[in-house]
């Protein structure tokens, strides 16, 4: 290679390591890995002795969280650490240079945790001349500025829970097995500027090697771009917008040409709204995304529009991705849902309003890559006249089933996307001698709550995402959104069970039970299956299988054995005929039609594992999994 293009290479990328080049005609590649959940097991605290437990394992101080405390959060806090490098590996591996984040790389914007990502993303930036792109979640940042803050849920000294905040006097002891609270400034919450001064030379603001940057609040275009301008449009000060009368806060938004012909739209969603009590001034968490944006950031939709306008006239690909979800992520079954357990569970408060899609169909975007759910999922949204917008949802590194989006411009207008799950991951179990030191201190104190040991026994990352799915499942999913008279009827009935009580007739004579008996004998023979193989699972199985299609989509059917699918999708079948034939007033019998109107919707869904996407009609074609 001549030794100015090389040098020239190495200016403009930040490359010391080896050489990489595309095979000549392939499409540009773009990893989308979301919801990383980011902590620093080995950071180091300031203002505080604590360190965190010496794990026996390798002798290393560890800041880790209970294990109590994950198994009842939607994320891991730990192990996605190990999972997070074994992505980067892999996306590595495959010569992709390309790598964004849709929002929550941190777990809630801590210094200590920041500085350990920052570092990271700048050694794989040295050694493959990888290029970050990162845009804004609830967790990072929490709050517009900062916030004293902190965790009671570190893991300290003989397996007891170590509290540590920024401040004293933000927590007092809840119970006598603790150890006193540390404090260190590090675990404050960090508002924009102390996470963009972390994460600047990610995306955030502009750097030399890129062809084009530029935000809602830029005058510049790509006519009259140079990097000066771009720098100075970077700063905080110039990316501010009042979000209500008198109240100014940072828009992160941007774009970004990071090779020639595609636009990458890294959408800052999140919308905090103030609350004033007439002392002190608060603001409300993001998590609502989308459905804020389009009555509070206007300007966005606004700038939107006018760069999918540009993006079109100078034959750019552009590509969106932000923290939330742009379209219906319950494969339209959230009717269903909030009759069965309420309208404010099961997240149902996070899910885009129609408005949303429209609003930014309108505004030009096609496609859109977003997180915030931890579920993998691909929906669509056509309006009144066929345009379509596919959203399509990045599953999380620190959930069941551990994955990232792989994007693949094609010729003609097409993207190919392919799901890449992370199964085995290097040392995802080196901190379960640490574990065992908490479930001891645990078991002596006789919890009721305690969690389940076999997750210790996990062979690899996927798997103990699973226990902890099925953990999660246990100990809140259930106890908080269920409705209890069906938790407790599936929780001690058998398939069988089910399948009777779905095939009995409304009428109770003997004559008409036995023709039913037969007719469903019958049907059982027909889709050969056998009713003994019903008693082979239970409530519990049916549960935990609902909510890992719910989590992975078509990534779950691996998990799920086929034939016992299939005697699933039989008893959706008998719900329907149920609903049929007989006026149903047993709550047991309603909430189970309910349910499986809802398993239906979730096995019959728009591919979401590996497909292509017209980026001009919308038109998804599956393609065969790898």
């Amino acid at each position: 290679m001549n030794k100015w293009l090389l040098f020239l290479l190495v200016f403009q990328t930040g490359f010391t390591g080896h050489v990489y080049s595309q095979t000549k005609g392939t499409g540009t590649e773009v990893a989308f890995i979301s919801d990383v959940h980011f902590a620093d097991l080995y950071g180091k605290l300031s203002g505080t002795t604590f360190k965190g437990p010496k794990n026996p394992k390798d002798g290393r101080n560890t800041l880790l969280r209970t294990m109590q405390s994950q198994l009842g959060s939607t994320r891991i806090f730990n192990e996605n650490y190990f999972a997070f490098i074994a992505a980067l590996d892999d996306v590595a591996k495959r010569g992709v240079r390309l790598v964004a984040f849709p929002g929550d790389y941190s777990d809630d914007g801590q210094a200590v945790h920041l500085r350990g990502l920052q570092r990271i993303l700048q050694e794989y930036r040295q050694k493959y001349g990888m290029q970050f792109f990162i845009t804004t979640g609830n967790h990072d940042p929490v709050g517009p500025f900062l916030k004293e803050a902190g965790k009671k849920d570190f893991l300290g000294a003989k397996g007891m829970s170590q509290p540590v905040f920024s401040k004293p006097g933000l927590y007092s002891p809840t119970t006598p097995h603790e150890h006193p609270t540390a404090i260190s400034a590090d675990i404050a919450e960090l508002g924009y500027e102390g996470i963009m001064d972390h994460l600047s030379e990610f995306g955030f603001f502009a750097q030399p090697q890129y062809k084009y940057w530029t935000t809602p609040f830029s005058s510049f275009s790509p006519d009259n771009y140079n990097y000066q301008k771009a720098r100075e449009a970077s700063l905080l000060s110039n990316r501010m917008y009042e979000v209500a009368p008198g109240d100014t806060i940072p828009d992160a938004t941007y774009l970004v040409e990071p090779v020639e012909g595609l636009w990458l739209l890294a959408i800052d969603g999140n919308v905090y709204l103030p609350r004033h009590d007439g002392k002190t001034k608060a603001f409300s968490n993001a998590e609502a995304g989308y459905n804020n944006v389009i009555t509070h950031k206007r300007h966005l939709l606004t700038w939107v529009k006018r760069i999918s306008e540009m993006a079109r006239q100078r034959g750019k690909t552009l590509i969106a991705f932000s923290h939330y979800p742009m379209v219906d992520y319950n494969d339209n079954a959230s009717p269903e849902i909030a009759k069965l357990m309420g309208p404010d569970k099961w997240q149902l408060k996070r899910m885009p309003l129609p408005d949303v899609a429209r609003e930014f169909i309108n505004a030009g975007i096609n496609i859109h890559f977003g997180g915030h759910m931890h579920i993998n999922d691909t929906g669509v949204f056509s309006d009144d006249k066929g345009n379509t917008l596919v959203n399509i949802q990045t599953p999380s590194l620190a959930a069941y089933i551990p994955a990232y989006k792989l994007l693949k411009l094609k010729g003609e207008g097409k993207a190919e996307i392919e799901t890449i799950t992370i199964d085995k991951v290097k040392s995802f179990d080196k901190l379960f001698a640490l574990y065992h030191m908490e479930y001891e201190f645990l078991s002596g104190k006789s919890d009721a709550a305690i969690w389940d040991k076999k997750i210790l026994k996990s062979k690899t990352y996927k798997e103990f995402t699973r226990y902890h799915l099925e953990e999660l499942v246990r100990l809140r999913f259930l106890p908080q959104d269920w409705p209890e008279y069906l938790r407790e009827f599936l929780s001690k009935s058998s398939g069988q069970d089910l399948l009777l009580l779905l095939s009995e007739s409304s009428d109770s004579s003997k004559v008409n039970q036995v023709r039913y008996k037969q007719d469903l004998m019958n049907r059982l023979e027909a889709s050969k299956l056998k009713f003994a193989e019903f008693s082979k699972w239970n409530g519990m199985d049916l549960i935990n299988d609902f909510y890992r299609l719910r989590s992975a989509d078509q990534l779950a059917l691996k998990d799920i054995n086929p034939h016992r699918l299939q005697q699933y999708q039989f008893l959706a079948n008998l719900c329907l005929d149920l609903n049929e034939r007989k006026s149903i007033t047993d709550q047991k019998e309603k909430g189970l039609i309910l349910f499986f109107s809802i398993f239906n919707k979730f096995l019959k869904d728009s591919p979401a594992n590996h497909f292509t996407v017209d980026l001009i009609t919308g038109d998804i074609r599956e393609l065969p999994s790898k």
